[in-house]
């Protein structure tokens, strides 16, 4: 039996059941999906632009922007953005992914994960170990690149920074960004590898057999506090068909 405490961390406003031919899931609201994909086109940008001045064989990638002098003035601005748009994706779920006992054990048997023996692992709630994972290693990346990014953004914060600083951050960042840009495909990858997942973000509900699949737990405490008017003993009997 699943308690206040656990339904408070698992289940975020918005999500709910709908019994039906199949059941649906609520699972991100209009505004999450907004913005996360404004998060995810920010870091698209910022990847490509911040590429071109990496190296002089992806220079070529600055004509997406206009050229070397525009990519160099809007890369920094697309950073902005890309930090205020997580800070809003932070603030919706960082109580999602919270670390639980069980996220250990999920990871302990990642093997089965990948072969898909999805009977030998822990039910999850709304995100799994590797989810989480994903999660908090951005939080941490995008607070490094904002931070030595405003140390190198000359046009601004020249007079408040030496020359060995800017070296120092230049080389941060670039470390910074390289394990941005793995964690994120490893993201696109795993959410195209999870067949219903891109469903979710785009249009915001996933069924009842993808949630009964992945995030079980996330699913059995959604059904033990249905909607008003709909009984729960049908809508927990409905939830995995």
């Amino acid at each position: 039996m699943s308690t206040d405490t656990d339904t408070d961390y698992d289940v975020a406003k918005g999500d709910s059941v709908h019994p039906g031919k199949p059941v649906m899931v609520d699972r991100y609201t209009g505004g999450a999906r907004i913005n996360h994909w404004i998060t995810a086109t920010s870091l698209v940008l910022l990847a490509l632009s911040g590429l071109s001045l990496f190296h002089p064989r992806l220079f070529f990638l600055s004509a997406l922007f206009g050229g070397g002098q525009a990519v160099r003035a809007i890369h920094p601005w697309i950073g902005v953005i890309l930090f205020f748009s997580f800070l809003g994706l932070f603030l919706r779920f960082w109580k999602l992914n919270l670390w639980k006992r069980e996220d250990g054990t999920w990871l302990a048997r990642v093997r089965d994960v990948l072969t898909a023996h999805d009977e030998r692992l822990p039910e999850v709630g709304k995100y799994n170990a590797g989810q989480k994972l994903v999660f908090w290693s951005m939080s941490i990346l995008i607070i490094v690149l904002i931070t030595s990014g405003l140390v190198i953004w000359d046009q601004y914060f020249a007079a408040y920074t030496t020359i060995e600083q800017k070296r120092w951050a230049l080389l941060v960042h670039s470390i910074a960004a390289i394990l941005a840009i793995s964690v994120w495909i490893t993201h696109v990858y795993a959410a195209i590898w999870v067949k219903g997942t891109i469903r979710g973000m785009v249009r915001g509900s996933v069924t009842g057999g993808w949630a009964w699949r992945y995030h079980r737990k996330w699913l059995r405490e959604l059904v033990a506090k249905p909607p008003a008017g709909v009984p729960t003993e049908d809508k927990k009997r409905t939830a995995a068909e």
